[in-house]
């Protein structure tokens, strides 16, 4: 693979001066094209140290308006980022739709590092690597634009160039110790490479020998990349058609309609049975704390099902220093510019600690679906990316509940009914309530694909009866402290 990059190309000064001032218009140009369209931009930057890799970037900071750019490294790991999943740190540094992001290493820095150094093996590399196709096939999806560069130098000059170093020109560290691994690095890149290397996302083999030759290509490949996704616009992901929920036989009858809503808790037996299992919980919680095991409870239901008084009843039992509650509301500007998981990972919590959300994520395939704010193609794939997701905080070590609050449509209208006569609930219902009780079959519908599709070995959802509000509290707190002796040690 490497060889069609070893052969010895340059620029001439004079060349290099001729086309430069062009190219540089153009990209300019090309940047703010991105920026009307809303298209992000990835550049991951890899390859051979001493390859010039921050000459490069330096350049296109040059070449580009750099208020618009924002570079990253992956060298280390802070104690916040060895605390979640390993993918918390790339999604807190994606850029915003029109904006660009360099990445040094990006998603590859550590499953090749990793690996070079024998702290895993080519089977835990792939399957790391496998991940990473999934999340650049997600973020492609979504609209973005992913560029990726690996910077190439044979052995014998990247040998040559750590000894004469350019004049006033610091070296990295790490570049005498990647020399001594420079086979091994070679092997487990084009191994990386090659199995990474898709139609949407295609890895760009930069030969680095000649400096100008270089940076030229790069930002010929740049806006080439640019001009070429600018001129597809929105597209439409065909393979979203794989993930469409069947056809239900009798799409009348839905998983909701065989939860008994008859369960009734009340008097002496409610205020014993809540006592236990809020004092358990907050055991629990302690242990879960000192073993560093963070939690992600998610709260889903029908308007009025009860999810707020459930949560007052956790939480109650908490430590105010362990949780945070996340109320998801309608997104604003600066998550609207962002893929919609975005705005749920940066709440993922350390070790140790808890997130509520009161609703969630599944607002892509629930109400976003009904209410057509997502195209079929963006919910539909939605299932599979969700399952994605929560596979890695699951992968991670957090403990994952879902409940779901299910009441009849009765005591629906009864709650509305109650809460138009009271005059300080008057603020918890709206006419988006009205409206959303009308689409009732529809919402029904939604929520029985995401049962279907999402309820994993892993995350299963629990689907809570609600009508008796006492019961629901006890259930949830009930159920919640099965799941956390479950997974604690």
């Amino acid at each position: 693979m490497f060889e069609a990059v070893e052969l010895g190309r340059t620029v001439s000064k004079d060349e290099f001066n001729t086309q430069e001032p062009g190219l540089r218009m153009q990209l300019l140009e090309a940047q703010r094209a991105l920026r009307e369209a809303q298209v992000p931009l990835i550049v991951i930057v890899s390859g051979v140290e001493g390859a010039g890799k921050g000459e490069v970037v330096k350049r296109l900071y040059e070449w580009w308006d750099a208020r618009g750019i924002r570079t990253h490294a992956f060298w280390d790991e802070t104690d916040d980022e060895r605390q979640r999943p390993r993918d918390w740190r790339h999604w807190r540094r994606l850029p915003p739709r029109g904006g660009i992001a360099v990445m040094f290493g990006g998603w590859y820095f550590r499953p090749m590092v990793d690996r070079a150094f024998g702290d895993i093996d080519d089977a835990q590399m792939d399957e790391e690597l496998s991940h990473v196709k999934e999340l650049e096939r997600m973020l492609t999806d979504d609209g973005a634009l992913i560029v990726k560069f690996w910077f190439h130098l044979s052995k014998a000059s990247q040998k040559e160039r750590i000894k004469k170093p350019k004049k006033h020109w610091k070296r990295s560290s790490l570049e005498k110790l990647y020399q001594k691994h420079y086979d091994a690095f070679a092997r487990i890149a084009e191994r990386g490479i090659r199995m990474t290397d898709t139609g949407a996302c295609p890895w760009y083999l930069i030969e680095a020998e000649d400096d100008r030759h270089r940076d030229l290509t790069v930002g010929r490949t740049l806006l080439e990349a640019i001009e070429r996704r600018l001129r597809e616009g929105a597209t439409v992901d065909a393979a979203a058609v794989m993930h469409k929920p069947p056809a239900p036989v009798d799409a009348a009858v839905t998983i909701l309609d065989h939860v008994d809503l008859s369960p009734t808790l009340a008097g002496k037996e409610y205020k014993k049975q809540l006592n236990k299992y809020q004092g358990k919980l907050n055991e629990l919680a302690w242990a879960a704390y000192e073993q560093g095991r963070s939690g992600v409870v998610v709260f889903e239901g029908w308007d009025a099902a009860g999810k707020g008084g459930a949560i007052r009843r956790m939480t109650v039992a908490l430590d105010p220093r362990l949780y945070r509650a996340v109320s998801v509301a309608t997104p604003t500007d600066e998550e609207k510019a962002h893929h919609y998981l975005w705005r749920f990972w940066r709440h993922i919590p350390r070790g140790g600690y808890l997130t509520v959300y009161d609703r969630s994520w599944y607002g892509r395939v629930l109400v976003e679906r009904v209410e057509g704010f997502a195209a079929e193609a963006e919910w539909m794939r939605a299932y599979q990316e969700i399952n994605d997701f929560e596979n890695q905080l699951c992968e991670h070590g957090i403990v994952l509940a879902k409940f779901w609050f299910h009441i009849s449509p009765e005591e629906q209208l009864r709650r509305f009914r109650e809460r138009e006569d009271t005059p300080w609930k008057q603020h918890k219902l709206s006419e988006e309530d009205w409206r959303n009780r009308e689409k009732w079959d529809d919402y029904k519908a939604a929520v029985n694909d995401m049962v279907v599709h999402t309820s994993t070995s892993y995350a299963p959802w629990s689907l809570i009866p609600g009508d008796d509000k006492k019961y629901a509290r006890v259930e949830i707190l009930k159920t919640l402290c099965a799941r956390l002796e479950q997974e604690l040690d």
